[in-house]
């Protein structure tokens, strides 16, 4: 019992030291997750952009949308709102540690850290940053569209 505890253990740390390295290395995607990466690259654009339509598009019906911290919204009238209201201050994002996907099947989950700048009306600057975790379902001509979207995934960690 103890060998096997040793053993365990003995992995575990050699993960530990080895992290790092497999952290450094370029992660190869498959195309679904691709796929999803550039659904999220452009809905940014598109929002960066204030082709509000154009962003609004890569929802589901229904979908629900995250605008404040566990504040869920899902009609589609206050979504459009919400982002043309947002799109008025000029946001540039920067999701500055990268990506991460997952797809299992037919959904996909999507995580990121982002910082954003934009102007307030009255000129002064506004930085806001934090993790966007994001669900994206196949539809069934193979594209993808989000069901989730939460660009407070870390909400819980600052409290």
């Amino acid at each position: 019992m103890k060998t096997i505890f040793l053993a365990t253990t003995l992995s575990l740390l050699g993960l530990a030291f080895v992290s790092p390295v497999l952290a450094e290395r370029k992660i190869t995607m498959s195309s679904d997750q691709q796929e999803v990466l550039d659904l999220v690259q452009e809905m940014t654009g598109a929002f960066q952009e204030g082709a509000i339509e154009d962003v609004v598009a890569v929802y589901e019906p229904g979908a629900q949308i995250m605008f404040e911290p566990g504040v869920p919204i899902s009609a589609e009238d206050q979504i459009r709102a919400s982002f043309s209201a947002m799109a008025k201050l000029n946001p540039a994002f920067d999701y500055y540690n990268g990506h991460e996907v997952y797809v299992s099947g037919d959904i996909a989950i999507h995580f990121a850290p982002w910082k954003m700048t934009a102007k307030a009306p009255d000129g002064s600057d506004i930085h806001q940053s934090g993790l966007s975790v994001a669900v994206m379902r196949r539809q069934p001509d193979g594209s993808w569209r989000m069901i989730i979207d939460n660009p407070h995934g870390d909400r819980l960690l600052k409290q």
